[in-house]
């Protein structure tokens, strides 16, 4: 009986369509690891990047000397260095213009960065409206493939004679491993899902934070406010 009632023996003895909803959640299971997986190395990366950048800009290095190596290290920068090259491109554009009013150059380089911001940003969700449809909609087509299941039991049953629990329980059986693997899909896709949410938000603020921080050391490079110029 109990080699009978296996999770192996059970998958293989259901009817076709629960098998397929098996085959389907075993399918977007998988998936949606391979996602996990790859963002929690991409947002390890980017941590790493932007922390390192971050150090190097507060170091006291040059603007121009930090543009220049965020031009050389362009396929290998983080969010922030690509932000921050965005914004020094435009800002050396404008110069090369003769463009002389200072809010003009701030307000063009302020301009860059955010577009850049937008990019990084949609990077940076790639994937999560992935890990949400797999969280919501997994355990209804694990109820599905149950529902259906119980149906096809009970038909099969309706031709006995008499029926005893060593009769129903298989096929009963049978079809809750469905929701058992809707359950398995989902749960594992919403704890990433609100895992990555936060941590993108807080990526967010950071990258708004130097937005504005480097906009400010711009500003007072250019004398708008007239106060002398800090660190860099």
């Amino acid at each position: 009986m109990n080699q009978d009632l296996s999770i192996i023996q059970l998958v293989l003895h259901a009817s076709f369509v629960v098998q397929l909803v098996m085959l389907l959640l075993l399918a977007v299971s998988i998936t949606s690891w391979a996602a996990i997986v790859r963002k929690l190395r991409a947002l390890k990366e980017v941590r790493e990047l932007n922390d390192a950048f971050e150090r190097a800009f507060w170091s006291g290095t040059s603007l121009n000397d930090l543009y220049a190596s965020a031009a050389q290290n362009a396929k290998h920068a983080g969010p922030m260095e690509r932000i921050f090259a965005s914004g020094m491109r435009e800002y050396q554009k404008l110069r090369e213009r003769r463009m002389q009013d200072p809010a003009t150059l701030l307000d063009g380089a302020r301009r860059a960065m955010r577009a850049s911001f937008q990019r990084e940003m949609d990077a940076a969700e790639a994937n999560l409206s992935f890990l949400a449809s797999v969280g919501s909609v997994s355990p209804y087509v694990g109820l599905f493939g149950t529902v259906w299941g119980i149906m096809h039991a009970f038909t099969g049953l309706a031709s006995l004679q008499q029926v005893t629990l060593a009769t129903v329980a298989p096929g009963i059986a049978e079809a809750l491993v469905a929701t058992a693997l809707g359950l398995f899909a989902a749960i594992p896709a919403v704890i990433a899902y609100n895992r990555f949410a936060r941590e993108i938000d807080r990526l967010a603020i950071k990258l708004e934070t130097f937005i504005e921080e480097f906009s400010n050391i711009l500003q007072r490079n250019l004398g708008v406010q007239g106060s002398s110029a800090s660190g860099h």
